[in-house]
């Protein structure tokens, strides 16, 4: 589903492209220009034809920017334009008529202010194939066009995805922002291959020019497909982990997900850099998979827990970093896992940290984890409404939270909203759990032993 303010975005996107090359003169005064621009925007296609689906699959990567600042040297702006331009006409079937609008509008405005960049650098360079004589000279403003063209692209993507509404499309941004320092670097890294089929044309034919370069531009798709594929891989061990700890608690079953997005939700309101929020999202996630070594006896249990018990209960963060230690891409993400159980003033576990002595995806996920609890159902209890989970946050913000976290969340509820869980069935018979570590209304009961 496009919303009707993206729709708007993408016919102010393809209206500026339409009017800026409208109004700019066509460098087609030298030998071969038609043809060269037909030989690119085939090229293009082709490039394109297969992109790279990034983590979230909600956008795509192509080397198709290759041909696009070919164009660039060898055709002028409006000729990169134009060549940007023939995305609307992808062979990709399953793109609608709004993702081949704005394609079309992006890689035709992203040409043509590539262009004009390359102009402003070097107003003497006559637009066609460069000769030997023209390098050095060439590379600063090819550099220029090709920073402006990939900035422009990466702009204009992350934008229509934020201002369309839908659910995938707030994904789709999130696995593009965290996924951004990787896009830049392949984005310049492969531009650079449009100054080569410049090159190749003033000394072979075009065609075989641009048969010669799609080997490495394919290779550039396989190995940004390789690096998204590997992302959903480490989501997908995410989510089995989640799902092996909610078998064991029947009252948990989504918790996960939704602390996880709760600390995703808190991390854009506070402005955490993307590939920081990204770890965050994968600690909330996985921050009660030390649940997994706790007795299932011990978690199900109705009545009070024997110390040794409230033992077991409370080692469940340190077992929970055992688990996922070596899994190296979480980096940050193990702080978050090991302390969130801590509290501000020092009374928590497994540590006792105390006020900043506590990670701050720690913190984070503390105040996450505390609000979906109280808002969803236990066997104890119906769950509670937002407003008084925001009481209870409230209440303990200084003592269990950071009141600092705790104003951020309830600025993300206010901005994002929040939906509860549904109602959760019956459990089977003798899966009860009475006893909540996560829920600050509902303190354990812990007995002395002898």
């Amino acid at each position: 589903m496009v919303s009707r303010v993206a729709w708007l975005y993408t016919a102010l996107v393809v209206g500026s492209a339409a009017g800026l090359m409208a109004v700019t003169p066509l460098n087609s005064h030298h030998r071969h220009f038609w043809f060269n621009l037909i030989v690119l925007q085939l090229l293009f296609l082709i490039c394109d034809c297969p992109p790279a689906p990034l983590a979230a699959r909600q956008s795509a990567w192509s080397p198709s920017s290759a041909a696009t600042l070919a164009g660039v040297v060898l055709l002028g702006p409006v000729g990169a334009a134009l060549v940007g331009a023939v995305s609307v006409l992808s062979l990709r079937r399953q793109l609608r008529l709004a993702s081949r609008l704005f394609n079309g509008g992006m890689y035709a405005l992203a040409g043509y202010l590539a262009g004009q960049a390359f102009a402003f650098v070097d107003p003497r360079y006559a637009f066609g194939p460069p000769s030997g004589k023209a390098f050095p000279g060439l590379l600063g403003p090819f550099v220029a066009a090709a920073m402006v063209h990939v900035l422009v692209n990466l702009l204009l993507m992350w934008g229509v995805l934020r201002v369309n509404q839908d659910r995938s499309q707030a994904d789709g941004r999130l696995a593009m922002e965290s996924s951004l320092t990787l896009l830049l670097a392949s984005d310049l890294g492969f531009a650079a291959l449009g100054l080569v089929i410049a090159a190749l044309f003033a000394v072979i034919n075009g065609v075989v020019a641009a048969l010669l370069v799609l080997v490495p531009l394919f290779v550039a798709r396989w190995a940004m497909g390789q690096f998204a594929e590997e992302q959903r891989a480490y989501a997908a061990t995410m989510a089995a982990l989640c799902q092996a700890v909610e078998t064991k608690d029947f009252y948990t079953r989504g918790h996960s997900e939704r602390v996880s997005r709760g600390s995703g939700m808190i991390a854009r309101q506070i402005g955490m850099r993307p590939d920081r929020a990204e770890a965050l999202v994968f600690a909330g996630m996985l921050h009660d998979v030390g649940k997994l070594g706790v007795p299932t006896k011990v978690l199900q249990k109705a009545g009070p827990l024997t110390e040794e018990e409230y033992a077991a209960i409370q080692l469940h963060p340190m077992r929970g970093l055992e688990i996922v230690r070596e899994i190296g891409f979480l980096n940050e993400a193990l702080a978050g896992i090991m302390h969130h159980h801590e509290r501000i003033d020092g009374r928590g576990y497994p540590m006792g940290f105390a006020g900043d002595e506590i990670p701050e995806f720690a913190r984070i996920i503390g105040v996450a984890d505390a609000f979906d609890s109280i808002t969803s159902t236990r066997s104890y209890r119906r769950a509670r409404t937002i407003a008084e989970g925001v009481d209870e946050l409230r209440k303990g913000a200084g003592s269990q939270f950071d009141p600092a976290i705790v104003a951020a969340f309830i600025g993300a509820l206010e901005r994002d909203g929040w939906k509860l869980p549904e109602a959760a069935d019956a459990p089977p018979a003798g899966l009860i759990t009475a006893q909540d570590h996560d829920d600050p209304t509902a303190p354990l009961r812990v007995i002395e032993t002898t």
